[in-house]
């Protein structure tokens, strides 16, 4: 029971009515709802920035332009090693690769075929 109300019908009913029902459920998942909402913006926008700056689907930058657009490389989707001991991070079909000297390769896979 959410709002209050007696309950009619079965002995074992816990909520009068559909709307009570959801606004219990709804209220019990509010936290978890909310971290997953934070998560998936920060990857959503993540995946703009690497799409935005990878237009020939081969490019260069530096570390600082990804923060500097407000990339978080704490969040991905996925994360490969690839055969020649490189790891390759994804915000889903968007992804980079560290390379020396501070600069970030950025990637596309596409229906299972790479362009690194």
């Amino acid at each position: 029971m959410d709002c209050g109300s007696s309950l009619k019908g079965r002995s074992d009913k816990k909520f009068c009515s559909d709307f009570c029902r959801n606004n219990f459920h709804n209220r019990q998942n509010q936290l978890t709802n909310n971290y997953v909402r934070r998560i998936n913006y920060v990857l959503r926008k993540n995946r703009r920035i690497l799409e935005r700056l990878n237009e020939h689907g081969l490019d260069k930058v530096q570390r600082n332009a990804l923060v500097r657009e407000g990339f978080d490389f704490e969040y991905v989707t996925s994360v490969v090693q690839n055969g020649k001991d490189t790891t390759l991070y994804f915000c889903y079909e968007h992804g980079y690769q560290v390379l020396e000297n501070d600069f970030v390769e950025l990637i596309r896979k596409n229906d299972n075929l790479w362009f690194v």
